[in-house]
C-alpha cells in the first residue's frame, strides 16, 4: 500500500512505480509462505526500491522458518520479522505487514516477483553506474581525468556483465528508446583555438601527420575542423605539397566550402602554427575520450530510463554503447603509450529457468546510434 499524500499538496510524493507493488507481493507471499524462500534467487535486501522493503527481506531471509503448522495458528514468527526489521526501518507497522499479506494475489508466485524485483534492481544499478561516469566526466578536480574515467568505465562494464549472467542478452534485441545527441563541447572557445592550431601546425609540418595516426576526424568537435584534417591526412598520404593553400584546394574539391567555409578565414587559422602535432593531437584525443564517455552513460541512462526496456535490452544495449569507448581507449594507449589493467572477462551467461520478463511488444526494434 502506497503511503498517502500529505493533503495540503497532493504533488509532495511520486506516484510508486509498477515495482513497488511486485515487492508488495513479494514480501506478502514471504510472510504468509515462508518456505517460498527455497523459489527465490537473484535477489538481495539490496535489491529492494524501499529501505522499509529491504529491512522485511533481510529479516525474513535471516530468521529461522517457522514451523508451518505453528506459523497458520499465531503472529509469534511474524512478531520477530517486525522487530528485526525495525531495527533498520523504525517506521515499520504490524498494520503494514497486514496489508503486504493482504495485497499478495497469489503466494506461489513468488519466484516470478522475484524475478521482476532482480530485473528493476539492475536497471537502477545500470543507471548508478551510468550517472557516476558522467559525474567523473564533469568533475574537473581530478588530476588524472582519462585514467578515471576510464576506471568508472570498466565498473560501468562490469555492472553490465554481472547483469548479464542473470539476464543474458539476446541476438537482435536493442533498447527501442532514441539515444541522446552528443554532449556539447565544455568550453567551445578552448577548443576552437586548440583545433586550429592543430591544423595550422600540421599544415606547417606535415611529416609529422603520420605520427598521429591515431587521430581521426570524428575526434575533432567542429565539422569543418574535422573536414580539414581528412584534407591534410589525404595530402600527406598520397605525398603531394602541403601549405594552406594546397589544403584549401583539397577542401574546395571536397565540398568543405559549401557548408560556410570562408576561403580567407581558412587560409589564415592555417597560417598560425605553434608547438607540436603530437600535443595538440593528444588534447583533441582526450577530449574525444572524454566526451565518447559521457555519451555512452548518457546513452545507458536514457535506456534505463525507459521503463519498457527489458534488462536483456539494456544489456545489449550497453554493450554496444560501451564498445565506443573501447575504441577510442585503443586509439589513447597507441597516442600515450599507455596500458591500463585489463578487466576480465565476463563470465559466461546461462542461467537456469524462464525468464519472467519479456520484450515489450513493438515494431522493428530500431538500432541506437
Amino acid at each position: 500500500m502506497p503511503p498517502e499524500p500529505d493533503e495540503d499538496d497532493p504533488d509532495a510524493i511520486t506516484p510508486p512505480q509498477p515495482v513497488f507493488y511486485v515487492e508488495q507481493a513479494l514480501l506478502g507471499a514471504l510472510l504468509l509462505d515462508p518456505h517460498r524462500m527455497d523459489d527465490v534467487s537473484g535477489i538481495a535486501a539490496d535489491s529492494f526500491s524501499t529501505a522499509a522493503h529491504a529491512a522485511l527481506y533481510g529479516a525474513i531471509a535471516t530468521l529461522p522458518r517457522p514451523d508451518p503448522a505453528e506459523h497458520a495458528k499465531n503472529t509469534r514468527w511474524l512478531d520477530r520479522v517486525l522487530a528485526a526489521a525495525r531495527e533498520q526501518a523504525r517506521g515499520l507497522t504490524a498494520s503494514y505487514l497486514h496489508t503486504l499479506v493482504q495485497v499478495c494475489p497469489w503466494p506461489s508466485h513468488a519466484a516470478a516477483y522475484a524475478r521482476m524485483v532482480e530485473a528493476e534492481h539492475a536497471r537502477r544499478r545500470l543507471q548508478t553506474a551510468a550517472e557516476r561516469l558522467i559525474d567523473t566526466v564533469h568533475d574537473v578536480s581530478l588530476p588524472h581525468p582519462v585514467q578515471a574515467v576510464l576506471t568508472e568505465a570498466d565498473a560501468l562494464a562490469t555492472v553490465v556483465d554481472d547483469i548479464a549472467h542473470g539476464f543474458p542478452p539476446r541476438a537482435g534485441v536493442l533498447p527501442r528508446t532514441t539515444a541522446p545527441p552528443p554532449p556539447a563541447a565544455p568550453n567551445p572557445a578552448e577548443v576552437v583555438e586548440e583545433e586550429q592550431i592543430l591544423l595550422a601546425t600540421a599544415t606547417a609540418y606535415p611529416c609529422d601527420i603520420d605520427s598521429v595516426r591515431w587521430l581521426l576526424p570524428d575526434d575533432l568537435a567542429l565539422p569543418l575542423h574535422a573536414g580539414l584534417w581528412q584534407c591534410l591526412t589525404a595530402l600527406a598520404r598520397r605525398n603531394e605539397p602541403v601549405d594552406p593553400v594546397t589544403v584549401l584546394w583539397e577542401a574546395q574539391q571536397r565540398g568543405l566550402l559549401d557548408e560556410g567555409g570562408e576561403p580567407g578565414e581558412v587560409l589564415r587559422m592555417l597560417a598560425e602554427p605553434a608547438g607540436s602535432v603530437e600535443h595538440w593531437g593528444e588534447r583533441a584525443l582526450q577530449r574525444s575520450l572524454l566526451a565518447t564517455a559521457e555519451h555512452t552513460a548518457q546513452r545507458i541512462k536514457a535506456y534505463t530510463g525507459d521503463l519498457a526496456n527489458t534488462p536483456f535490452q539494456l544489456v545489449a544495449g550497453a554493450r554496444r554503447a560501451l564498445a565506443d569507448i573501447s575504441a577510442v581507449r585503443t586509439r589513447w594507449q597507441h597516442a600515450t603509450g599507455a596500458t591500463p589493467p585489463q578487466r576480465r572477462p565476463a563470465p559466461p551467461t546461462t542461467r537456469a529457468g524462464p525468464p519472467t520478463t519479456t520484450v515489450a511488444h513493438a515494431a522493428r526494434p530500431t538500432r541506437a546510434t
